[in-house]
């Protein structure tokens, strides 16, 4: 827990790998993950001298239609340029990316912080805006494949010390990147963010976001700014940034802001400024380890990309691409919220993925016709956890059925067998007249137990609260 006189500052990078047949700017397949390495390769994605890029066309819409979901602005005139850096996974010694014409600007998220009070995190009404700051298209670099000493591996060092593979099949990916203001406040924040970005990509079908594959990776920057006496935020953000790369689990990026808030702290309250640079998180040791001292946008010497014209967008080609957006899962939250009068709980639920959301929706038709709610519905999908790739809507429905008629019991009969309940267990029936209400529960299992057979618990609730009261 950070302690009062200093306010974390987070801001996001996040990469997300599209799903395109082929790769960015070249013909090779981008299905690349768990290939033969250097198998999907050529002389652009290799960055051979003479060869061209050609833009993929569905990168670039998907990457805009990101935007769109995002709340951005998508400018009509956008270009790609050269980020000039030298780094081993890098063949052409620069990345394809875009610097000041993005295909998306000026966006926002909304995240639930209801789940998350956390001091003066509260936020009115659970919810907090994140400001999107630009959302733009890049070519993905290659992986390199480390082999420590002493390790054993099919190619072997001379001298026995450790080396680095590369593996250029997954150079040339298209890769969307997202770039958040520094809203955050809390590493809970952060997640909540991470998540709703995960599910609105893979509402839109544009990737899959496996951070186990590497199709979605998440950088944090992260720095802690100093309170005055009065211990009032200070205006001005603090004049460092730590940048954690790569990382590839929510999980792991909650536990990298933690370490680095507590190394942070120390180095400030020794007097000192943490330095600028990127770090990397080690799951073994569970810290962050220097990289490389942060570069500065100056570094890059960005400038145009001349083998690529400009990218110039009609009015006509954004509304085209608004218009195959899907209900987006806020949006079916609250349709499903209104329409089938579930509760936010379950909504939520079902709304985390859009399969169980349209396979719900499914059953619900299948249901109408058997006059099975579509609350009852929620809740066998729910708590049963069932699985939506064997259990058709159509099945679903009349294991429903099938439920139903088990669990109903003639009223007379489970009359019967609570009034007898209550004559056994008279200090529960005198402890609910007293106001412990929560004895009914204990009831529910006594008459269950007598029955031995599978009830709804709602209808023998009732039953008991019923007899309770003429008592």
């Amino acid at each position: 827990m950070i302690e009062v006189k200093y306010k974390l500052v987070i801001g996001l990078e996040v990469h997300v790998e599209v799903k395109t047949k082929s790769k960015m700017f070249c013909g090779c397949s981008a299905d690349y993950f768990g290939r033969e390495p250097n198998t999907h390769v050529c002389p652009v994605c290799l960055g051979l001298p003479g060869s061209l890029p050609v833009p993929n066309k569905k990168a670039i819409e998907w990457c805009a239609m990101i935007g769109l979901a995002l709340n951005c602005n998508i400018p009509l005139f956008s270009k790609f340029d050269r980020k000039n850096y030298f780094y081993p996974d890098l063949p052409k010694g620069y990345q394809i990316s875009q610097y000041d014409e993005p295909f998306s600007i000026k966006g926002y998220i909304k995240i639930d912080t209801r789940r998350h009070l956390e001091g003066e995190h509260l936020r009115s009404e659970g919810k907090k805006i994140i400001r999107i700051r630009r959302v733009h298209m890049e070519e993905d670099t290659s992986k390199l494949i480390h082999q420590f000493g002493g390790q054993k591996s099919k190619v072997k060092s001379q001298n026995g010390e450790g080396y680095s593979l590369i593996d250029f099949n997954r150079s040339g990916v298209p890769l969307v990147e997202i770039v958040t203001e520094p809203d955050f406040e809390s590493p809970s924040e952060v997640i909540e963010y991470l998540k709703k970005l995960q599910q609105i990509v893979r509402y839109l079908g544009v990737s899959d976001a496996d951070m186990e594959k590497g199709q979605m990776r998440l950088e944090p920057n992260i720095s802690l700014m100093m309170k005055d006496k009065g211990l009032r935020i200070k205006e001005k953000l603090p004049n460092y940034k730590v940048e954690v790369k790569n990382i590839n689990s929510f999980r792991f990026v909650q536990r990298a802001i933690n370490y680095e808030v507590e190394r942070q702290k120390k180095i400030l309250e020794s007097g000192k400024t943490p330095i600028q640079e990127t770090r990397g998180w080690d799951n073994e040791k569970q810290i962050t380890v220097s990289q490389r001292a942060k570069e500065e946008v100056m570094d890059y010497r960005y400038f145009p990309e001349p083998d690529i014209p400009p990218v110039r967008f009609r009015k006509s080609q954004i509304s085209n691409l608004k218009s195959q957006i899907p209900e987006l899962p806020d949006q079916k939250l609250a349709r499903l919220k209104k329409e089938y009068g579930l509760s936010d709980y379950d909504s939520e639920i079902l709304t985390r993925e859009k399969s169980i959301a349209d396979y719900f929706e499914k059953a619900v038709e299948v249901g109408i016709s058997h006059n099975i709610k579509p609350k009852q519905i929620a809740n066998v999908i729910i708590n049963k956890k069932i699985n939506i790739e064997s259990i058709s809507p159509t099945k679903l429905i009349e294991e429903i059925i099938t439920m139903a008629k088990m669990n109903q019991i003639e009223g007379d009969e489970l009359q019967k067998i609570v009034k007898n309940v209550l004559e056994k267990n008279q200090k529960a029936v005198f402890d609910y007249k007293k106001g412990k209400i929560a004895v009914v529960g204990f009831l529910i299992g006594k008459v269950k137990q007598a029955i031995k057979q599978p009830l709804d618990t709602e209808q023998v609730k009732k039953a008991i609260e019923k007899l309770l009261k003429i008592n």
